[in-house]
């Protein structure tokens, strides 16, 4: 066999050799990957129609793909819609029982339906992390695989409030228009038996009070979390009580944003406006914020309690507790902090991904 015969034959061996192994290099990841250990997270939202709620989903999501890169598990999580339906939301929990999820995450339309969720749940053996919608201390304490991830409800309504104070301080009569020396207000408070609704509400005239500032309240009603709810709230008002109201506290920014259209539609300028503050931080009421018509908000930072949703469930489906999560030594929720959104700062937070 000549040199050159024998050349080729070489080179044709090694290049059958190398396709050889980079095929057994693909077979085995494809293994590797079908063979991976699997876990599956089942969350439930109470509403996806709910721009702070579907963020969070959204943001579970999100963590869970990332850390899926990492992990030796192969990782499901199916989010649903719980429709604003106790029914639904039971329907839900019931079918990642019978498919055998590993962990339930939940944001209740109703909170007094944790202790039913939670006999479901501890009958299957399947962990369950509320979110959002905290359950009563009485219901956390039914079964020891029960967690909360949420916001500082008390925090969130002092800040309300200190936004408004430390905008009359400097200014008095831009919010104490009559000159009376104090502050006529509404309130649209969110569900009547959400922890959020009913601990803002408290904490963010008990603040007023606290900072020395004398208040009146004009007026105050559920409006379910809605914007159109809360349009029909203060436009009610408006007919009701004339150009009276200076300030205006919303459970949320998207009642917020119900109570801005309706003073636009009003006709008021934007100099006789109530003073506005809501809770959230949702993208689409930044704007407002940036141009003087809103005076603030509260950032409830889904990204952080995304996170720790997905982290505390993904410990309890891997290694069947939480001893790697340090904020869980000795306690059972973690609770986030809120941070103030005002025409100081709210173009840091145009900038982010934040709710769009």
């Amino acid at each position: 066999m000549s040199y050159y015969v024998k050349r080729i034959t070489s080179i044709i061996l090694i290049i059958f050799i190398s396709n050889f192994y980079i095929g057994c290099s693909s077979i085995k990841s494809k293994l590797n990957k079908s063979d991976a250990k699997k876990i599956k997270i089942g969350v439930t939202l109470f509403d996806q129609n709910d721009p702070f709620i579907l963020s969070l989903g959204k943001q579970i999501e999100s963590i869970a793909r990332e850390k899926e890169g990492s992990s030796e598990y192969e990782i499901t999580v199916n989010i649903v819609d719980g429709a604003k339906s106790v029914i639904t939301q039971y329907e839900q929990v019931d079918n990642f029982i019978e498919r055998d999820y590993d962990v339930i995450c939940i944001s209740m339309f109703d909170r007094t339906t944790a202790s039913a969720i939670i006999d479901k749940c501890k009958k299957a053996d399947i962990p369950v992390v509320f979110f959002n919608s905290e359950p009563v201390e009485e219901d956390m304490n039914l079964w020891d695989k029960v967690y909360y991830v949420g916001g500082k409800s008390e925090e969130s309504g002092k800040m309300q409030a200190e936004i408004i104070s430390n905008f009359y301080k400097k200014d008095p009569y831009r919010v104490d228009k009559n000159k009376d020396g104090k502050i006529q207000y509404v309130i649209l408070e969110g569900d009547p038996e959400h922890q959020d609704a009913l601990i803002r509400t408290e904490y963010c005239i008990k603040t007023m009070i606290s900072e020395g500032i004398e208040v009146e309240k004009v007026g105050d009603d559920i409006a379910n979390w809605q914007s159109s709810q809360a349009y029909e709230k203060m436009t009610r008002w408006l007919d009701e009580y004339d150009n009276t109201i200076e300030a205006v506290f919303c459970n949320n920014d998207a009642m917020a944003l119900g109570a801005i259209k309706a003073l636009e539609n009003s006709n008021i300028s934007a100099d006789e406006m109530p003073v506005i503050v809501g809770a959230d931080g949702i993208f689409d009421i930044l704007p407002y914020i940036k141009n003087n018509i809103m005076l603030g908000t509260v950032f409830n930072n889904y990204k952080q309690q995304g996170k720790y949703i997905f982290d505390i469930a993904y410990e309890l489906a891997t290694n069947g507790n939480v001893n790697a999560i340090s904020e869980l030594k000795n306690k059972k929720s973690i609770k986030v902090s809120y941070t103030k959104i005002t025409a100081d700062n709210v173009d840091e937070y145009m900038g982010k991904n934040n709710f769009k």
